[in-house]
């Protein structure tokens, strides 16, 4: 799952964690979130974000410190 959602290449900014098939770093809607932003204002000023991708990095991120069976309840 996270192939498609995120990408992390060499020659793509450094190899800074990306949404897949975008420049976009994935630190940047922590960013937002962070600052009190919502997840659409994120989705405007990123169109080339999915809000399929953005939700799958927010669950990646939840799924890596929860786990997979606490995340589901």
């Amino acid at each position: 799952m996270s192939d498609s959602i995120v990408n992390k290449d060499p020659d793509i900014l450094g190899g800074t964690p990306v949404f897949a098939g975008t420049r976009v770093p994935v630190k940047a809607i922590f960013d937002y979130l962070e600052n009190g932003d919502s997840l659409d204002e994120f989705l405007d000023d990123y169109p080339g974000v999915s809000r399929e991708q953005a939700v799958g990095v927010l669950e990646l991120a939840r799924h890596s410190i929860t786990g997979p069976d606490e995340a589901a309840a």
